[in-house]
């Protein structure tokens, strides 16, 4: 063995043993994939990643995305070798010594499962298998899309690669595959997924379950494929990366055989090397294996660090140094586009972004906030040039499409388009979403609300990551009509309401989707879903009723009892605004003092402060109605347990909406006798 390859093999059984020692202290955890992907990972980082360590958010890095998040002490311990640092200048590595021996424990820097914004150098939060896949796609989109928009002749800001680590697990979730069909469709030769094909998963090895041909089936999604026989020949990992970055014309799988809890002689290759500590005995003898000390643990021998700070550290170095001197010459020569690039990266806004956003006549025959949408839609996004966005199949019903000159579809050859063809793929959606937002664009997606359940865990973790993306939900309620129950949202709403830094805004009338527009793109931390009718609603007078800019802080007075102290509140959501300004008006005539609350955004509203919310809602009126075509649950939160909620307690039904209405209550005549006897129970 000459001296580099044996300076190799002690990286790489540091990466080995340091994740040993991790799980074994902790008790918990997933030794056996690092022990078995170390060499692949070790090849990967040192030979081939461009990423700097003394800054892991230099925009032209190539990504590193742990599918396989269960997995997360190879990365971790990747990230102490490579001393990456918590940010540029920063004197604080992203993880010590000290940081692994604190593994899964409370507020540590190194969580089970790799989460993004916690620890500098993870890419994305992953652990919900298949995530990391389907957000490698939109990190691999935004590349190119980047590179489209801001490269120049001789002038390259954007050209990096993404490299995801994918178990069988991911490649067993239906979101990796729906992402996979679209990357190989947009043949996305940037991205490279590489399988730890070791057989083995919680409950046994994978021909319990899952017996297909995986190369096979990427071949048919149109993916080069290469096989690499043993996770430990670094130099068949070494080929196929190199191969990966010879191909042009499509995204690479590497299917790598491994032997999970690789060197661990009573373990590997079982679902017990899968998901417990080793236990103390067992760790010796993969110690032995390795030739490593025995007892010693959490041992870094001399020269590890250097080998790492000589491959890895010093390329990204020199790449990073070269990204400057082209960012100069930018802005030298290209000013303006300098200046578009650096204000993307900080999740910063043009100047004059909402300069032409429309004001909508009042009128009773109204509009489908959905329709409303795609006009604000279009006017945000032809003054924003890094948002983009797309549908499910759906952009004709949602109202998505981006219709200005230049907008452009989003394609295998035309990479910076501004429309994005997801096609019916709504959980692949999301997570490419939250890719794209990882990779400092501002995307959106666009379903029906009943359809959101299928993109339930992207739209939680955006949440989690704090991603300012937002989601378009048309076809918002039973107002769907003839569809019937399938296609009608009942229980959607308090579904995603129930997601902690989640907004949902369920605008009343046009004005109202206009002051939405301006809160989301507001936002640089939360994402947001646009909750938007199907049916025409009517545009509110302003000059009677009050300033849709109410809208900003999630409930605010839209019609008041003249003098100012209500007898009864009636609130509203949507659609059912309309019913309560009806009711409000023949309560008004007879001489009884109501209140109609617009209540967008439970969300918007928890936010204020208590002098605004009890200004909103008086404490000391409890005749309150709440009225919203969905679940009823959450509701006693803002009509106490006094009060009335017309709501939805059963799925729907097929029939035109007239019909529904009148059968589910959601009538002005409803809402009146309701607050009627509100005040005739003494509530008041």
């Amino acid at each position: 063995m000459t001296a580099g390859a044996a300076n190799d093999e002690l990286c790489i059984n540091t990466i080995r043993t340091l994740a040993i020692d991790a799980v074994q202290r902790a008790r918990s955890g997933h030794a056996g994939a690092p022990m078995a992907m170390a060499p692949v990972a070790y090849t990967l980082w040192q030979r081939f990643l461009r990423y700097d360590p003394a800054d892991p958010t230099w925009p032209n890095r190539d990504r590193f995305v742990l599918s396989a998040g269960h997995a997360s002490m190879l990365l971790y311990a990747v990230l102490h070798l490579a001393q990456v640092q918590s940010g540029p200048g920063s004197d604080r590595p992203s993880l010590t010594l000290d940081d692994l021996k604190r593994f899964r424990q409370l507020d540590s820097r190194t969580p089970g499962h790799p989460e993004f914004g916690f620890t500098p150098g993870v890419e994305t939060t992953t652990g919900p298998l298949g995530q990391g896949c389907g957000n490698s796609v939109g990190m691999a989109m935004a590349g190119r899309w980047l590179g489209e928009r801001y490269n120049r002749p001789g002038l390259t800001l954007f050209d990096f690669d993404v490299y995801v680590l994918c178990s069988d697990g991911d490649l067993m979730e239906g979101v990796a595959s729906e992402a996979a069909s679209l990357a190989g469709h947009l043949k996305l030769a940037n991205l490279c997924w590489i399988y730890d094909n070791n057989t083995v998963t919680i409950e046994g090895h994978t021909p319990l379950a899952f017996s297909e041909n995986v190369a096979v089936r990427f071949l048919g999604y149109g993916w080069n494929v290469l096989k690499v026989a043993d996770a430990n020949d670094t130099a068949q990992i070494e080929n196929a990366l190199r191969s990966f970055r010879q191909t042009d014309n499509a995204p690479t799988l590497i299917v790598v055989n491994s032997v999970i809890g690789y060197g661990a002689p009573h373990k590997q290759n079982t679902a017990a090397a899968h998901s417990d500590p080793l236990g103390e005995e067992e760790v010796r003898l993969a110690k032995r294996f390795y030739g490593w000390p025995e007892d010693a643990q959490f041992l870094v021998p001399d020269g590890v660090y250097e080998r790492f700070r000589e491959g890895v550290g010093r390329r990204g170095r020199e790449l990073h140094e070269a990204w400057d001197a082209a960012l100069r010459t930018c802005r030298e020569r290209h000013p303006d586009l300098a200046d578009e690039v650096e204000r993307l990266l900080g999740r910063e806004l043009p100047d004059g972004w909402d300069g032409e956003l429309p004001s909508f006549p009042a009128g009773e025959k109204g509009t489908a906030t959905r329709d409303a949408s795609g006009k604000v839609l279009n006017a945000v996004a032809a003054r924003v040039p890094w948002l983009i966005g797309g549908s499910a199949d759906l952009a004709p019903s949602t109202k998505t499409k981006l219709t200005f000159d230049g907008a452009g579809d989003l394609g295998p050859e035309q990479p910076g388009g501004r429309n994005l063809h997801f096609g019916v793929r709504e959980h692949a959606m999301g997570s490419i979403v939250n890719g794209l937002a990882l990779s400092g664009l501002r995307p959106f997606g666009s379903t029906f609300l009943i359809f959101s359940d299928y993109m339930r865990p992207p739209i939680r973790l955006a949440a989690l990551m704090e991603l300012p993306v937002f989601h378009v939900l048309t076809h918002d309620s039973i107002g769907v009509g003839e569809d019937g129950p399938t296609h009608q949202p009942v229980e959607q709403l308090v579904g995603l309401r129930a997601i902690p830094g989640l907004i949902v805004l369920r605008p009343a009338d046009a004005n109202e989707v206009a002051e939405a527009y301006r809160v989301v793109m507001r936002s640089r931390r939360q994402p947001a879903c646009l909750v938007l009718s199907r049916q025409a609603l009517p545009v509110f007078d302003r000059a009677r009723y009050a300033p849709a800019s109410g809208l900003a802080r999630g409930a605010y007075v839209i019609a008041d009892a003249e003098n100012g102290r209500p007898e009864v509140i009636l609130i509203g959501t949507g659609s059912e605004v309309r019913l309560c300004i009806a009711a409000y008006e023949r309560l008004t005539g007879e001489g009884v003092a109501a209140r109609v609350i617009s209540m967008p955004s439970w969300e918007l509203f928890e936010q204020q402060d208590g002098g605004y919310r009890d200004s909103v809602l008086p404490p000391a009126v409890t005749a309150r109605v709440a009225v919203e075509q969905g679940s009823v649950i959450g509701w006693d939160r803002y009509v106490g347990s006094t009060g009335a909620v017309i709501g939805m307690h059963t799925f729907g039904s097929s029939a035109p909406l007239k019909d529904l209405l009148s059968k589910f209550g959601f009538t002005p005549e409803k809402v009146y006798e309701a607050a009627k006897a509100q005040i005739g129970s003494g509530a008041a």
